[in-house]
């Protein structure tokens, strides 16, 4: 079995797409972003959008608050994030939620920037044919479907009913329209078992999946579920899972947490990307609901160079871990947001006095330094940040 052996089958125009906004311009960007970093500049490699945080479903560990008023990005908010990416080199966006899919409006705004390459986070529960026949006419939309358990653990994690099959479901749907479809996982303790190992892998492949990513449970929201966490010896077999099984298994895994050479890192903190809610506050990830700037308040690359708290935050984060602040130290992240009067972007009262009182927990930060065994994926996290990282 190939890894080639499933893109090859995909749909032209979607693999030229792919090819094209995401491998050529994609190759360009992250050289662009590297100079603007060597001249202390900080518009992000790559920028995700949380178009709203309506939901239909409950999930463990979610930092999106839903039981509030419902928000809807406006398209023209969407688009002018699009367009100053855009200006600055940078044609990837990361489209996430609540879910993405609750937003009516979005596969006209896939359509209207073929220029641009997204990445539709979904659970997939409301993905169809219909919108499957419409992605692959655009060609230029990766669906990443989120299965996070088996029959058993996905209900419990997700807060719904026969998600493993209704997800499973759309990632045929997908693959049979020919789009460069992926899963993602966030590993836990309920599905760590099912996620790391290989007949999971092949299953996937056998279904036409391109790519598989890993994420790291990062405890957050009003639902945290510290339990399920990872401990260091977890986080150390998922890492050693995927430098043996990029040698070996017939699928791209990716992560968001090492280089080439094993080294951890975060990537908001080495400005790679930033996050923006569906009010327009940015924010350093998503899972860090703290922001002191709005994109209605300027042009956006404007308000990405004055930040203050986006830069103090780059270089306060380098100086205490190559991991995740949010696990390791999450008060800390609350006397950083008061030091820069950074509002509370979570929609939560609570979210201020949650850090303060969270436990600490290991993350990839902690993990024994394993580099890439594979050849062509020391290339791929050398030349490009392989890897996007958005945040399970």
């Amino acid at each position: 079995m190939s890894v080639f052996r499933n893109f090859i089958k995909v749909n032209g125009r979607c693999r030229r797409k792919f090819l094209i906004n995401m491998g050529l311009k994609g190759l360009t960007g992250i050289m662009r972003f590297r100079k603007r970093s060597r001249k202390g500049m900080v518009f992000p490699a790559f920028q995700f959008i949380s178009i709203t945080n309506d939901c239909n479903l409950g999930c463990q560990g979610c930092w999106v608050e839903t039981k509030g008023t419902k928000i809807y990005m406006k398209p023209e908010r969407i688009e002018s994030i699009i367009k100053a990416g855009n200006k600055q080199g940078s044609y990837f966006f990361g489209i996430l939620g609540g879910e993405p899919l609750m937003h009516k409006q979005l596969p006209e705004i896939f359509v209207k920037y073929p220029g641009s390459y997204f990445q539709l986070f979904t659970n997939g529960t409301l993905f169809t044919k219909d919108l499957a026949i419409s992605l692959k006419k655009a060609g230029n939309v990766t669906p990443l479907f989120s299965l996070e358990g088996d029959e058993d653990v996905a209900d419990i994690r997700r807060g719904g009913n026969n998600i493993y099959k209704r997800t499973l479901g759309a990632v045929r749907t997908a693959t049979e329209e020919g789009l460069i479809t992926g899963v993602a996982i966030s590993v836990c303790k309920s599905n760590i078992d099912m996620a790391l190992s290989d007949s999971f892998v092949k299953m996937l492949h056998d279904l036409g999946v391109i790519y598989l990513w890993y994420y790291i449970y990062r405890p957050s929201g009003s639902k945290p579920c510290y339990e399920l966490a990872l401990n260091l010896d977890d986080i150390t077999r998922l890492r050693s899972f995927l430098v043996e099984g990029r040698t070996r298994l017939p699928m791209v895994l990716i992560d968001s947490y090492w280089h080439s050479d094993g080294q951890p890192f975060c990537p908001a903190a080495d400005g790679l990307s930033h996050h923006i809610n569906p009010s327009g506050d940015i924010e350093p990830c998503p899972v860090i609901q703290l922001a002191a700037e709005n994109i209605e308040k300027g042009e956006i690359e404007n308000i990405y160079e004055s930040s203050d708290f986006l830069k103090d935050f780059r270089k306060q984060i380098k100086g205490r871990t190559q991991g995740c602040i949010l696990m390791e130290d999450p008060a800390w992240i609350k006397s950083f947001s008061e030091k820069h009067k950074a509002k509370n972007s979570s929609m939560r009262e609570t979210y201020l006095n949650d850090l303060e009182t969270a436990p600490k927990i290991v993350s990839h930060g902690s993990a024994p330094v394993m580099p890439e065994k594979s050849l062509l994926y020391r290339l791929a996290k050398k030349t490009a940040f392989f890897g996007m990282g958005s945040y399970g």
